[in-house]
């Protein structure tokens, strides 16, 4: 029965990997990730935190980063590919405080994560295919069959994933609110609670925060 379930799931991933799209944001995912860490050991070399142009930018963000961050991540989570984990740990190595940035950022998501489902709950199928291809859209209410609320959770709490598709995947096929927005909002707060204490201390490292 192990053994059973063991192969059921390692076909359910083998059949995500398929999908051109997921292998696609997987090593994008990568390559921001590689790009990043090359950009802090640049800023790090050149010591560009003790310019005046960063101290500027830091100032700014500690000011006005949350109002920011709010807007980005709500505009994130419909869609609009803004990267809100990649904003959440670049505040937080400026200098913002962790608590409000992570609760801040997650409800914002949520809110666009919502926004989804409104709109494909009212406007349907038609609306989405004109925000993803017909193709793309079979292949992710295919993967929804197969594991349901699992894959929203899993795509929730991996950063690279597009879990902003099963928001309109759960308005097509009119899923529970309540738990829509629980596993919206509680996979995105685990991981902005991450990213914000790996850009803290990102921030310490720099000597910023």
């Amino acid at each position: 029965m192990f053994e059973a379930e063991n192969g059921k799931a390692s076909n359910g991933f083998s059949d995500m990997l398929k999908t051109s799209w997921m292998r696609s944001s997987i090593i994008l995912g990568i390559i921001i990730v590689a790009v990043g860490l090359i950009i802090l050991f640049l800023f790090k070399f050149f010591n560009i935190s003790n310019t005046q142009l960063f101290s500027d930018v830091k100032a700014f963000v500690t000011k006005y980063g949350l109002i920011g961050i709010f807007f980005a991540t709500i505009l994130a989570g419909t869609i609009v590919p803004l990267g809100s984990p990649a904003l959440v740990a670049a505040a937080a190595l400026l200098g913002v405080s962790k608590i409000p940035l992570v609760l801040v950022s997650t409800v914002g998501f949520t809110i666009g994560m919502m926004i989804n489902y409104s709109l494909a709950y009212y406007l349907g199928s038609p609306y989405v295919t004109k925000k993803t291809s017909a193709q793309k859209l079979e292949e992710v209410m295919h993967l929804w069959d197969k594991w349901g609320w699992i894959l929203y959770t899993i795509f929730g709490l991996i950063p690279v994933l597009p879990v902003e598709l099963l928001s309109f995947v759960c308005g097509l096929l009119r899923t529970r609110l309540d738990i829509f927005l629980t596993l919206s909002f509680a996979p995105r707060l685990i991981v902005f609670a991450i990213l914000a204490y790996v850009g803290e201390q990102a921030g310490i490292w720099f000597g910023i925060v």
